[in-house]
């Protein structure tokens, strides 16, 4: 099955992944459907065919070390012929309810949880997870791409709530800071103060801050993109994976789309399950595991650490672009919050 967008003559630059019909049935036999109760085990590393509402009694309680959820935002949209309708403030919230609720014995005691949406559905993310968890901040994301409007504000954000169920839990900053150009250096007595001077240019490591504009949205020429049309960059991930959960955590992902939870926490030495109703979403996510095998980087970290936008020195780039983190902001490290 080549997906219907495939279809079409693509430019000789358009790196979209597509599936031939060839590769169709390998992927597809790779995909797990659940009827019965399952272990962490069964799950680990695969991807789940179905629907998180009617399968996640089925699941094992307290595996999870990470959630993230990217359920569909409060908007008319179709996913791949499978329509979802907008609604009333009161009856989004009923959703985000019907299916988080079942979600929460899955969760550890010390789990995060990321839960993505725009600016209409933001509050009843909120009230939903201010019910069942506690509220530690919200992230806003700077994508940048998205329609102009005549009367009205350009809609280029989108916001992240992040919860935990309990007081206690894992966020490792040292994973997550960002190399950032710098503008107008400073120095005491002839010395750099708080930057590093390098052949390259002159940087500075910042500490992370809920405010996120150095993140695109997967485009055309970017070997992660896919013709899902809400896929969250593996960048945006890669900052929650690395924050929220250690080597070895179990992340779990609901509502995995085209997979770029389960493919950034496989590049990062996690384990991974996700759940999608769509069955050709499933088999994208598929192949881009496998890609992963042979190619774990990641656009925009490098060596441990996030570059802003279009700051990494071109000199630096190599096979290993994304690897596994080095000791300047590795994964290894991390901490106990309370």
């Amino acid at each position: 099955m080549e997906n219907q967008h495939a279809l079409h003559q693509r430019a000789p630059r358009n790196r979209t992944l597509t599936v031939s019909p060839e590769e169709e049935p390998i992927y597809r036999e790779r995909l797990l459907n659940i009827t019965g109760p399952v272990t962490s085990a069964d799950i680990e590393g695969r991807i789940i065919n179905g629907d998180i509402e009617q399968i996640a009694g089925f699941l094992p309680e307290a595996f999870i070390d990470l959630l993230i959820a990217d359920p569909p935002y409060n908007l008319t949209k179709n996913f791949n012929g499978r329509e979802f309708r907008e609604r009333s403030d009161g009856e989004y919230a009923e959703y985000l309810e019907s299916w988080f609720v079942k979600l929460l014995r899955l969760l550890k005691k010390t789990a995060s949880i990321y839960v993505c949406c725009d600016w209409k559905s933001s509050p009843a993310v909120y009230q939903v997870l201010n019910r069942y968890a506690i509220i530690r901040n919200r992230i806003t994301w700077q994508r940048e791409k998205g329609r102009g409007a005549g009367a009205n504000w350009k809609n280029c954000v989108e916001d992240i709530w992040f919860a935990t169920p309990g007081r206690e839990y894992y966020f490792n900053t040292g994973a997550v800071m960002v190399r950032r150009k710098v503008i107008a250096p400073y120095r005491a007595g002839g010395i750099p103060k708080g930057w590093e001077e390098t052949e390259e240019g002159n940087f500075r490591l910042t500490h992370p801050s809920n405010f996120w504009d150095d993140i695109s949205v997967p485009y055309w020429s970017m070997p992660e993109n896919t013709d899902h049309p809400t896929q969250k960059p593996e960048k945006l991930m890669a900052k929650l994976i690395l924050a929220s959960s250690a080597p070895g955590d179990f992340v779990f992902d609901p509502f995995l789309g085209s997979g770029t939870t389960s493919v950034t926490a496989k590049k990062l030495g996690r384990r991974y399950s996700g759940v999608e109703v769509n069955t050709e979403y499933c088999i994208w996510a598929e192949k881009r595991l496998r890609r992963a095998e042979e190619d774990r980087s990641i656009q925009g970290y490098r060596d441990g650490i996030f570059w802003e936008r279009n700051s990494a020195p071109r000199a630096r780039a190599r096979k290993a672009d994304g690897g596994p983190p080095d000791k300047r902001g590795g994964t290894e490290g991390g901490n106990i919050q309370e």
